[in-house]
């Protein structure tokens, strides 16, 4: 069943084109991503990572959370070394901006022309972003001596190198646009899984070499079992957890028209149970990455200068491990702010008042209440309670890898796989590509990869 629906995909001309230049720019990227910033010692660069990684300090945390989120490494100086992360920055700006600034929300209101003045807007912040993080990004690398000394005091240098970066984000927001165009898929959301997936290999590497069912201090069948029964669990979860809506019966007003009637049918009003989707983890990290790089910054500054002795010391010591991943506090704290930012977006993006006016406008209600005020206040209070379900997914799928890396001693590079926003966005993007190519197999009556609506499709008269 299922060799035949892909069969089918490369059956009708048009998707097979689509996922074929899809796959092409995602293979640009990746042949970018290995293109080096000239006068970057890259060896030392590799090297300096893997310790700061293995030691846990703060440039090692900093560059594991841009690695996962942004599709590209601060461990390798490419020119795709920024990422796509400055424009996910600048969308998520200028969306939150549309809430509380009367300009973008009237130039939204407009329709497609608003939404391109809002993406040109969004543009020209990324390449702000990008400058920024391109010149700190630099100054911390020559700092610590991974620039070549021919290199590192020349001005052309300089700006050859910030400009390298930050077309490298550049072109990665137009090949997301390409896609976009004349893809299938969110091209953005795309290259952030590509840049996630290219380290499953590590992780299955790594899972072999700790793997001798002969030695008791590695992983034997039933941690292997184990291992692989809790990601098959997760993604479970997280497809759930994706997927899953509260579903609020809605009539409509039955009205005449001469002697015939119209109306009356009954549909329903889906809420999404995860509604923010990956954005409350994407929030809590970004935001708890900064206590414990400044922190662990602090301490090292601190052992230079004044020597690992005295309460100072000992107190920045304690308070860079406790926030620490994986640290009971850390992950107290993590749980805390992905509440805090489930509510905050659903306060940002979900409008009951708007839903209530838009119901009302359209002759249909929600049986048993007003329309107006009485709806908002329900869909509003429906909102809040599947919301703190929701929160308590993602907080499960969020600590769960730290959990398993701290008290299992699994690598992360494995735990990461297990859960955490890495996942949540490699599901959510996986669900929302199969879901437009299963759109595309059943308005072709092909069968879908859900069997049986596509079955469903074909029963349906065509007329």
């Amino acid at each position: 069943m299922l060799f035949q629906t892909i069969a089918n995909v490369f059956r009708i001309p048009e998707l097979r084109n689509k996922i074929l230049f899809t796959l092409g720019m995602l293979a640009v990227y990746r042949v970018g991503f290995w293109i080096p910033v000239p006068g970057v010692n890259q060896d030392a660069l590799t090297s300096f990572f893997e310790q700061q990684a293995a030691s846990g300090s703060a440039a090692g945390r900093l560059s594991q959370y841009v690695a996962i989120f942004s599709g590209g490494s601060f461990g390798q100086s490419t020119i795709f070394g920024l990422g796509i992360m400055p424009y996910i920055t600048a969308s998520i700006i200028f969306q939150l901006f549309q809430t509380v600034s009367p300009q973008l929300k009237k130039l939204k209101d407009e329709g497609p022309t608003g939404y391109a003045k809002i993406q040109e807007w969004t543009r020209y912040a990324t390449v702000g972003l990008c400058i920024v993080q391109a010149i700190g990004w630099l100054t911390y690398i020559t700092s610590s001596g991974l620039v070549y000394s021919a290199w590192a005091h020349n001005p052309l240098w300089w700006i050859m190198a910030v400009t390298a970066l930050t077309a490298g984000t550049v072109f990665l927001m137009w090949l997301g646009e390409q896609i976009d165009r004349f893809g299938i898929g969110n091209g953005v959301s795309l290259i952030i899984m590509a840049g996630i997936l290219t380290g499953m290999p590590g992780a299955v590497m790594s899972v072999l070499g700790n793997f001798d069912a002969q030695d008791p201090n590695k992983m034997g069948w039933m941690g292997l079992g184990l291992l692989l029964g809790g990601f098959v669990l997760v993604v479970a979860g997280s497809v759930l957890l994706t997927v899953a809506q509260r579903r609020i019966p809605v009539q409509q007003a039955k009205h005449s028209r001469g002697k015939r009637t119209f109306g009356g049918q009954r549909s329903y009003l889906p809420l999404r149970v995860n509604h923010g989707g990956v954005m409350p983890i994407i929030f809590a990290s970004s935001l708890m990455v900064i206590p414990s790089v400044v922190l662990s910054a602090a301490a090292e500054q601190f052992a230079q200068a004044n020597g690992e002795s005295g309460t100072t010391y000992q107190i920045l010591t304690w308070l860079s491990s406790s926030f620490s991943m994986g640290a009971y506090p850390y992950v107290l704290l993590y749980v805390i702010m992905v509440y805090f930012f489930s509510y905050f977006w659903i306060t940002v993006q979900f409008n009951p008042e708007e839903m209530s006016k838009q119901l009302r406008d359209h002759g249909s209600f929600i049986p048993g209440l007003r329309p107006g005020p009485r709806t908002a206040e329900y869909l509003e209070a429906v909102m809040e309670r599947i919301t703190y379900v929701g929160a308590a997914f993602l907080a499960v799928i969020a600590v769960l890898p730290m959990v398993v890396n701290t008290e299992l001693n699994v690598d992360f590079v494995v735990t990461q796989f297990l859960g955490g926003t890495g996942l949540l966005i490699v599901v959510s993007v996986a669900l929302d590509f199969l879901q437009r190519v299963e759109a595309n197999l059943l308005m072709r009556n092909y069968e879908g990869f859900l069997g049986d609506s596509g079955a469903e499709s074909e029963r349906r008269p065509r007329g």
